[in-house]
């Protein structure tokens, strides 16, 4: 692992046990806010994608790590990381990741474990009462395990989003925000640059508490090399997300979807099911 991506696992890792040590704190001041405090969520946040990716790209994310192929492939992820909700501006997580793909006219490959994460979500700024803005910054460290016949990397990828309510329930409102994913390989020949994504959306929740959320945005990638040879083209395309979520009277996900489609220029389709499972729900 380089020195850069061992900073960044450091910073992950101290920001997680700073959220850990503020946990009794956090419990203390809802002991004398309320005569029965919430306790921490505690809940395994399972989620089930499917990824659809062209031929001669790199897909980056929280995904196990594979350089470009000439035939299109498609793969199938499940990522479990057990997440502590330890007040309403802070969630902690880790977890591990498993996935099976195919490329061409090649069979599936046996499922396997090849990844674990670690991450937190944190509120900046919290929306007061009535309308107004809430800052999250949302940081997911994924590092590739156990597969010998693929390259060993470090990914990072960081979501600002400012989520600016329209209503003091926060039923609707308007999204802007940006998306850094970046990547180190464990060779001295391959260099990845980082992806960004700047968008734009907004988001409408009835009172079924189903919730509709859209995005629409523009990524740049600067592309990847072994050596002098370019492995993926760099591009600046547009790119859309749509998420529909279940959630319970006190805002908790019960159940989501979400359909992803970057242009790479040829679209990348990514779909994923969310299903968390509660072992602690306020």
């Amino acid at each position: 692992m380089s020195d850069r991506a061992r900073r960044v696992v450091l910073a992950i890792a101290l920001a997680c046990a700073m959220g850990a040590a503020a946990l009794p704190a956090c419990a203390a001041a809802d002991d004398d806010d309320d005569d029965a405090p919430k306790r921490p969520n505690v809940y395994l946040d399972l989620s089930t994608t499917y990824l659809s990716v062209p031929p001669n790209t790199l897909a980056l994310g929280v995904r196990s790590f594979a350089l470009p192929v000439g035939k299109s492939s498609q793969s199938m992820m499940v990522t479990a990381p057990l997440t502590i909700d330890v007040n309403d501006r802070l969630s902690l997580f880790a977890g591990v990741s498993g996935s099976t793909s195919q490329s061409g006219m090649a069979s599936w490959s046996a499922a396997t474990l090849d990844s674990w994460n670690i991450g937190f979500s944190a509120d900046l700024i919290q929306q007061a009462e009535g309308p107004g803005p809430t800052v999250t910054v949302t940081s997911t460290l994924t590092r590739t395990v156990g597969n010998p016949a693929r390259l060993n990397a470090t990914t990072n990828q960081t979501v600002v989003e400012l989520d600016y309510a329209l209503d003091a329930d926060q039923t609707r409102g308007l999204l802007a925000g940006g998306r850094i994913t970046a990547a180190w390989v464990d060779s001295p020949l391959v260099s990845v640059q980082p992806a960004l994504v700047g968008y734009l959306g907004g988001y409408y929740q009835g009172p079924d508490n189903w919730k509709l959320s859209g995005r629409l945005g523009v990524q740049t990638f600067g592309g990847a090399r072994i050596g002098n040879l370019v492995t993926a083209k760099a591009f600046t395309q547009p790119t859309a997300r749509l998420d529909l979520d279940r959630m319970d009277d006190n805002d908790n996900r019960l159940f989501g979807v979400s359909l992803e489609v970057g242009w790479t220029p040829q679209p990348l389709v990514q779909m994923t099911l969310r299903t968390p499972l509660y072992a602690v729900r306020n």
